[in-house]
Formats: C-alpha cells, structure tokens, sequence
C-alpha cells in the first residue's frame, strides 16, 4: 500500500494521497482564531471535525502575512486548509445573531488574542461558556489573560529564550543560538489542540464544557525543550548560590562531520552500535579494548576516534555514506536541507507530501499532516477556502453525544486502562499524558530490556527523568518472548482501553502482537504509538534517535549560529543539546490515541493510528518548508517575513535578552526607549527591508542599551512600550517566574527514591473544571506485577510466585 491510491469506502482528499475516514466527524468547531491559533483548528479538521472559520468582512488580516508566494500568505493557507469559511459582519444585528447561533450550537470554540474576536460580538470566551454549558472554549493568546504578565507580547524567539530552552542552546561561550523559527508556535499548537480535546472527551464523559485560559508561553515551558522532564536539567533547577548558570559544556555530544558533499551525524550509544563503529573503521587495534563498550570511556577517546571517522567519510557522499552506516548497523544520519527532504524518496514515497493549490492558481509542495489512522493518511484534503466561501451554519446534524455517566470535577480519563509498552522519553511522554488525567497506566516491561529512561547516575535508585516521566502509573514486568508471557499480556488486552507503543516498525509482528492479533482480543482497542520515520517507505527500518530525526528532517541544518568558527575547526550546527521533537511527539500521538477512542466510544470500532516523528518535525516547521521547497523550485514573487529578532547582552555574567522587531511602528517605540528616537528615521533602519540589511548594525545598537541593564530590566521597560522581549531564563528562574507561579504552573513532586523535590507540571493547561494532575511515584521495575495479576486477572498467590520463579513474571522480592 503506498497511500497514493483512493480509500476503498473512504474518502479521497485530492492530490492524490489516501485519507482516513475522519475520527472526530460532525464534531462542530467554531474558528474564531487567528495567527499561530489558526494551527489548533487545522488539527482538528485533520481528524475530520467541521470547523467553520469566522472571518470579518475583507478577509482574516492573516491571509496578508508573510512568508508569502504570489500573494498567498503560506503560513494561512497551509494553517487554514480543510475548514469553511464564513464572513460575518460583527456590526449587523443579523449577523450578531448569526453569530450566536453557531456559537449556541457548536461543540468548541477557538478565540486567539485579547481581547479576541468575539469581543466584536459583544462577548468573551469565558461569558460564552458561562452562557452554554456544554460548550468548550479556549482562548489562545501570548501568556494567557491572568498574571502579571498577561499583557506581554511574544514572538517565537521571545517565548524560547523565556522557556530556559535558549539557555542551552548554542557555545559554551557567546551568543546564545535561536532555533529555526515556527517550532515554539507549533508547539503552543499541539498543546492547545491536546487540552481542547481532553476537555471536549470530559465533556461527553460528564455533560459539562469546560473554559481553558491558554498560554503560549506555559505550553512552549511545558512542551517544547521542557527543563523539568525526561532529560531536563534538575540540578539546574532548583535555586542555590552554588548551582551553576553556565551553558552546557558538551556540544557534539552526536558528532557531525563533514563530507563529498555536505555533512553526516552519528549517534553511536549502545555496544553493538560501537563494535558495527569499530568494524566500519576497520577495526583500528588502539580501540579493541572492552572498556570502550562504555559509552563514557569512548567520550573520552573520541578526540582520537574522531580522526578516524573523519578520514573516512571525508571523500565519500552522504548518501554513500548513509548506505554504509545502515549496512553496518552505525545509526548515522545525513544533515539535509528543507528543501532536500521534501523532494526524498521516503517522503514521496508514503505521501508525507502532496502538491496542492494553497488558493486557485497557485500549487506548492505542502506537508500532508501528522497522522495516519488504520494506515491511511488523514491530513490536507482540500485547500484554505476563500473568505466567505460557505454559508454560516453546521451542514450536518451534530455528534451524538453519551448521558453523562460521571460527575463534573473528576479526572476525563478515569475508568481508561492504558497498556503501555513505549519507551525513553516520545513514549513515555504519551503514556504520562493519560496517567496524569486519571487514566490506569500499567507500564509493560521486560526484565532484560528495562526502558532506557530507567538509566540513573551510580549510586541512585532512579533517574529524575523517569520519576516525572512515569508518575502516576503502574510497573508491570513480563517477559512477551514467553508462550505465557504472551498469554497473559493478551488477557489484559481483552480488558483494556488502547495499547501504546513506539518501538521501530515490525517489533510488535515479532513478539505476536501485531494490530490484527490485538483487534482479535478487543475489536475495541486502540493501538497508538510512533517510530523515527513511520511504519512504511524506504526509511522505516533505519535506526531514528531524535538527534538523527533533527539531521535528517534539515533541522539541524537550519539551528546555526552566524559566530561559528571560521577555522572549520567545527561544524555550524548547534541543536546538540535539545531532545525536540521527543516531548511534542507524545502530545501528538495523544492528540491521536485521544479522537481515536472518542470515534470509539461512538462506533465501537477500535483503531490502529500512528505518527512519523520525522513527519512531526516537518509539520512543525510547515512555513519554513513550504518557503523553501517553492524556492528550490524557483518560484517567483516569493516575499519572506524580514522582522529582525536581536539576541543583546545584558548586564551580569552571560545574562542576556531577545527583542523582537516586526513593525516600524515597534522600531518607533523601541527608540524611544533607548532615547534615541532619531534612529526611527535613520535610513539604516527606517523600514523592515533596511532593518534586515542592516542587522549586525541595528543589533549593536540596541546592545549598547541592554548591556546597562539586566535581561528583565531590559525585557520590561520594552514590553510597556509594545515591543516583544524577553529575557534569556535558565531553568531556576522558571521555579521563580511571576506569571507561571501565579498561573500554577508547577508543583513539588516528591519520590521516596530521589532525595530533593522535582517540581512537576500541573495539567495541560487551567481548566474550570478538571483538577490538577496527582503526583504518586513512579514505580520500581515489576512494582506492581503482583497486584496487577490478583486484582486484574484472578490470579492466586501461589499462580502468581510461580510465574515469577520461572522468569515468566518479574517483581521485587517481597512486593
């Protein structure tokens, strides 16, 4: 099946690229949004739901923002595609009445800004969810409507450097390195469409909407690069004059060297993957010793390696090279362009991308979406339609909706038994989601092949990253290579909800439990995970850590700093020290999993969906890739977005501040805080075009301003005059930030087994009626084995030590 061909019984969206039958059809989503928001709703339109875009009379001022191809903005055509649109005059009564109608009869409303659109109307998001009960309403905007800051505004760089994620990211010393732009939007996205769905399910679960107060900048802490998750910096985190603020020291820690024709990543961890190294380079006699089977002692001789792996790949292309490595079973990556990888051959080969028409006249090659349902794409099936394209009403009868059968304040996901079989951190982000909203998560482990994530430092019972990632759970230890292993594993199927995985394709086939195998146990199971390139096409089987997912999806080679070393000493690339897209993938699979037992519970159909991490990154970064795919091909009549985002130094040790200037009217304002409000007039910086020409001038202006200052002093006395900018936060002051203690985003996790508090996230966002998440601990490897086997599966005492004897089960001694 190589997804070109129509759906039997299905639907085709055009261009042609299967779809799925949409898992959230006739749900109903009245799309006041726009900008960044305008992604949230494209999410959900993907899935099939109805969402009628409300635009005023001229059109979405977004339909004019840049990047722009032949006059199209790219950023709302690619955001807007599979909805309606409606224009509704907000100063004619019958269209007020209109108004209220759709919003009386809709299932979710999206607002963005403040005070948001519906404020043309005469109401708020949170009077219209006061007004219809049933309804969820979420308001979208820049640091959400309550808190000290929540009149701040924020551009994507602004939101990474107030997250702690710019932090570590670029040299050790130095300007810090911006991330290619869009990804912290995307992410805010995801975050926004996964709280909206949780609350629409709560909704069927109890009868009551919910009003969610959204904040960009909560989301990108929480979900982008967070500091305190799987992999974040705790030791960082917790405030003390002797804890270290410095930037981290190891850049290349998934070395990249140069080559024929461009640049190849490794990522060697395990042995086996050392010794295939080893073997590649022919066996070098200085490295045979065992010792080097210890990732820390090749660390320390990689200089040394290093000389060898360059002498080899210099005078080979990456594709040689990428062939050999795979040949050798050497996880090894090609850095490649955005425009390379929309043109590969994985990519045109499973429909990740299509060519559309943006709007009529003008095609482009566009990512397809994110997810795959019962191997059939469901993503772009018909373009951004014009302003007032359709009539302001639902055309189809609205979803059924279930007598509510549990009470308002209650976790959504009680009564939901989760199987979870994911592992490091994409996994387990995806089972935690559902653990932290009342779901049973019982964690499926093997005695010989722990979840990585279980990894601690010598000396310590567990990692901090596995006690946030797997709180709230249950440890079951079985071994599924067993005949009673499987046994056994199949009667928890028989009860459970959905079964998560996100191991490389075939491994389920292998141990016997493929989606066929699980449907025949439970035809109402979902199955829900993800892989490094998806199940199918000709990179499926390639060996896809997050560090080769970012080289090969052209991340890596869009996160480069202007100050590299001119001596080749070292590559340009800075995006070492990020596990993007790891987190932002468990909340995209949750997305998925979510609609997909909501389609469940209203058809009895169970479902098998899935998620390319690889596709995750390209969907992430749509704009960008759109732009430069059209460019590759030589487009013309291309117009990029020129605003100027400046990284200044700030008084104290490697303290500094991003700023943001988009608008001249923000330039205007921005000198008259220097003082300096000639330079609104300079001819070097009087327009956008001549601020870009002129960066490295204009940003050494302003750093003559901000070095007499500290990032926030700086950051404040911008934003009062409506200029986005931000301070460069580490991961303590996030503990200590105004906005997020008032908006609760954090809590104090305490675990038996970790000697100082963890402060863990609350919730996906603030809800009115779904409380903040429990915090009981992760459990031990097999903690729970006992207990599941009795209370779940009947299982007498005598039954169960026996199993265990035999190596069929795994539990602590005594537990």
């Amino acid at each position: 099946m190589d997804g070109r061909d129509e759906a039997p019984g299905g639907r085709t969206g055009g261009y042609g690229v299967r779809m799925a039958d949409g898992l959230l059809d006739a749900v109903r989503v009245l799309d006041l949004s726009g900008g960044s928001a305008d992604t949230v709703t494209r999410l959900l339109a993907d899935l099939g739901a109805d969402v009628l875009k409300v635009e005023a009379p001229g059109g979405s001022p977004g339909r004019g923002v840049p990047p722009t191809l032949a006059g199209t903005s790219i950023p709302f055509a690619v955001h807007n595609a599979n909805k309606r649109s409606a224009v509704l005059n907000p100063r004619d009564e019958h269209d007020r009445r209109r108004f209220r109608h759709l919003a009386a009869t809709a299932d979710i409303v999206v607002d963005s800004g403040l005070p948001g659109a519906a404020s043309a109307y005469g109401t708020t998001c949170a009077e219209l969810a006061d007004r219809h009960p049933h309804l969820v309403v979420l308001s979208f905007s820049e640091f959400g409507t309550s808190g000290p800051r929540s009149w701040w505004r924020a551009t994507d760089p602004v939101l990474y450097s107030m997250s702690g994620s710019l932090s570590r990211s670029g040299p050790t010393t130095g300007t810090p390195v911006l991330p290619p732009d869009y990804i912290a939007s995307a992410t805010a996205a995801v975050q926004a469409a996964w709280a909206l769905l949780v609350a629409y399910y709560d909704r069927l679960r109890c009868g009551t909407g919910d009003y969610i107060d959204f904040s960009r900048f909560d989301a990108v802490v929480m979900a982008l690069d967070p500091a305190f998750g799987a992999h974040g910096q705790v030791a960082a985190g917790i405030r003390g004059s002797t804890r270290w603020r410095g930037r981290p020291k190891n850049q290349d820690a998934y070395p990249i060297y140069p080559c024929q024709d461009g640049y190849v990543r490794l990522c060697v961890m395990a042995p086996r993957q050392w010794r295939a190294l080893r073997r590649w380079l022919g066996e070098p006699q200085d490295f045979q010793d065992p010792k080097y089977d210890v990732i820390g002692a090749r660390f320390a001789a990689w200089p040394q390696i290093s000389v060898l792996v360059a002498a080899l790949f210099a005078g080979q292309t990456m594709k040689e090279l990428v062939a050999a490595g795979q040949a050798h079973g050497v996880p090894i990556a090609a850095v490649l362009t955005p425009s390379r990888i929309l043109a590969s051959e994985h990519f045109q080969a499973v429909g990740a991308i299509t060519d559309a028409e943006l709007v009529p006249g003008v095609h482009a090659q566009v990512p397809t979406g994110y997810f795959t349902v019962n191997e059939r794409r469901a993503g772009f099936r018909t373009p951004a339609p014009a302003a007032g394209q359709h009539e302001p009403r639902w055309p189809a009868d609205p979803a059924p909706v279930p007598p509510p059968a549990g009470r308002v304040g209650g976790y959504p996901f009680e009564g939901l038994r989760i199987l979870d079989l994911g592992i490091i951190v994409a996994g387990g982000e995806l089972s935690r989601l559902f653990g932290d909203l009342g779901a049973e998560v019982i964690k499926v482990e093997s005695a010989d092949y722990p979840d990585g994530l279980r990894q601690a430092r010598v000396g310590e019972a567990m990692s901090e990253s596995f006690a946030w990632t797997h709180r709230n759970q249950r440890a079951f230890g079985v071994d599924l290579r067993s005949s009673e292993g499987k046994e056994i594993f199949g009667r928890l199927v028989a009860e459970a909800d959905a079964v998560f995985a996100n191991f490389k394709p075939g491994t389920l086939t292998s141990l016997g439990f493929n989606y066929d195998k699980l449907r025949g146990l439970n035809p109402r199971i979902v199955l829900a995970g993800s892989s490094a390139f998806g199940n199918r096409g000709p990179w499926s089987r390639r060996l896809g850590y997050g560090p080769l997912v970012r080289a090969t999806t052209g991340v890596t080679s869009v996160w480069t700093s202007g100050e590299a070393p001119k001596d080749g000493a070292r590559h340009p690339f800075y995006d070492a020290t990020t596990i993007f897209p790891d987190h932002v993938v468990g909340r995209v699979v949750a997305i998925l999993a979510l609609a997909a037992l909501i389609h469940r519970d209203r058809t009895g159909a169970g479902a098998h969906v899935h998620v390319s991490q690889a596709e995750v990154v390209v969907n992430q970064l749509d704009t960008l890739f759109v732009t430069e795919a059209a460019r590759a091909a030589g487009a013309a009549e291309i117009r990029d977005d020129i605003s100027v985002h400046a990284i200044c130094p700030c008084a104290g040790d490697d303290e500094w501040c991003v700023i943001s200037i988009c608008t001249d009217d923000e330039w205007r304002c921005a000198t008259s805080v220097f003082g300096k409000p000639e330079l609104a007039e300079d001819p070097r910086f009087a327009t956008a075009e001549a601020r870009r020409a002129n960066c490295a001038e204009l940003s050494a202006v302003m750093s003559a301003w901000t070095s007499a200052r500290t990032p926030l002093q700086a950051a404040q006395l911008l934003q009062s005059a409506g200029v986005a900018a931000g301070p460069m936060n580490r991961p303590p002051d996030l503990l200590e930030d105004p906005q997020l203690a008032e908006r609760q985003l954090f809590a104090t996790m305490a675990h038996p087994l970790i000697s100082r508090p963890l402060p863990a996230e609350t919730g996906p966002a603030p809800f009115r009626h779904i409380p903040h998440s429990p915090r009981r601990p992760a459990p031990q490897a097999g903690q729970d084995t006992r207990a599941v086997c009795h209370e779940l599966l009947g299982m007498s005492p005598d039954e169960i030590e026996r199993l265990i004897a035999e190596g069929v089960l795994f539990a602590p001694a005594g537990r």
